[in-house]
């Protein structure tokens, strides 16, 4: 689950991490009152606009704005205030600006890059660190890879203060500047440990003129299978950031990403889901979505997977590929018919069905009297799917 930069840079306040100073609107109305607070006393200040989405690069693609006065400051937020965005991160989809971040201007002296993930290879948090942060690290990731640095920790220890040393050596960075990183850098591991952070990313931490580090940006993904004791983070979850029908399917547990085929796909099992995709394509056609249903499947569930579905309206058909361990064959089935006629379904529907009481819940689909197609195998399931969606 993502954060809003503002929502971020809350978290990081809370644990002392720096930041500029900023306040969120939703209306124009909100503004000034924004200007005001971020000048002060200081008449003619210059401010950042900052469009408020789950999505990098937002000023290469107009997200982030200098004004220079109130008018232009005006004229920016109603541009941006209920308008979309797309960037390169967003893959041609236009996400909603329903909040700006208003902020001070800082004098930058540098611009550096931080991120602490977790490193799946080496199984520990690692921290990531350039001294060429800003729009284009993931050119310099991709073109100078030498200029990256990343640190493992020792999950047993935690950050070692020779390893923060190591980072400010790295970076080039001398005095205050040096000093802080080592305690930003304990700070942002006590963060990703107490909220269950997969990413935390300051592109970018700039060093000021007076020497000093802020996050200038923040960037915080939540481990989405540790939601359930992070309450307080769920609440800050924003549907409208989020495909409709992907935030409507974790709503019902149901693990649903939308691709652009036309074959609709319903598995129990992540592994098995992949399987069933890559044979719809072996077999020339294109799945419409992965869709994992749970190993604890159960009629309602599979009803409001094929509601999920069918809210695609390029789907020609489905393929229902279940094996049923956990839950039999034959309550499967159950569901699956009652899905069909709930719904209304009128495309044609392949299932394959494997495991406990198999043929009982065969004998139910041929017998429900509805037009389900069944199968004797996977790889006869894919081939009958493909060839129908041809059809229809």
């Amino acid at each position: 689950m993502n954060l809003h930069e503002y929502q971020a840079k809350a978290l990081f306040q809370e644990y002392g991490i720096p930041t500029p100073k900023g306040q969120l609107i939703q209306h124009l109305n909100e503004l000034d009152d924004a200007l005001d607070f971020i000048a002060g006393s200081h008449q003619g200040s210059a401010w950042v606009v900052k469009a408020q989405i789950h999505a990098g690069a937002r000023g290469k693609a107009g997200g982030v704005k200098l004004v220079q006065s109130r008018d232009e400051a005006h004229q920016v937020a109603s541009q941006l205030l209920g308008s979309q965005l797309a960037t390169i991160q967003t893959a041609g989809k236009k996400l909603p600006i329903h909040s700006l971040l208003i902020e001070e201007k800082l004098a930058i002296e540098e611009e550096l890059y931080l991120s602490l993930v977790v490193d799946r290879v080496s199984r520990t948090h690692s921290f990531v660190i350039s001294a060429s942060g800003g729009m284009d690290i993931e050119a310099v990731a991709h073109d100078s890879p030498e200029k990256i640095l990343s640190v493992h920790i020792d999950p047993t220890v935690g950050v070692m203060p020779y390893q923060c040393r190591e980072v400010g050596f790295a970076l080039g960075l001398t005095g205050t500047a040096f000093k802080q990183l080592g305690t930003l850098m304990q700070q942002f591991y006590q963060l990703a440990l107490d909220k269950d952070i997969a990413q935390i990313e300051i592109n970018p931490l700039i060093r000021t003129q007076e020497n000093t580090l802020i996050a200038l940006d923040a960037k915080v993904s939540i481990d989405s299978n540790a939601l359930y004791r992070q309450a307080d983070l769920v609440a800050l979850r924003d549907y409208s950031q989020e495909d409709v029908r992907e935030a409507l399917a974790s709503k019902h547990e149901l693990n649903y990403i939308a691709l652009d085929g036309d074959i609709g796909c319903m598995v129990n099992g992540a592994g098995l889901a992949m399987a069933t995709m890559d044979l719809i394509k072996l077999n020339g056609g294109n799945p419409a979505n992965f869709l994992d249903v749970g190993g604890g499947a159960t009629p309602e569930r599979v009803a409001e997977a094929f509601k999920l579905i069918l809210s695609d309206s390029g789907v020609k058909s489905i393929l229902v590929n279940i094996f049923g361990g956990i839950v039999r064959c034959d309550l499967i089935a159950d569901g699956i018919i009652k899905a069909v006629q709930e719904v209304g379904l009128t495309i044609p529907v392949v299932v394959r069905l494997e495991g406990t009481n198999v043929e009982l819940g065969r004998e139910k689909l041929a017998h429900s009297g509805l037009s389900i197609i069944t199968a004797s195998g996977l790889a006869d399931a894919a081939r009958k799917v493909v060839e129908v969606a041809g059809n229809n």
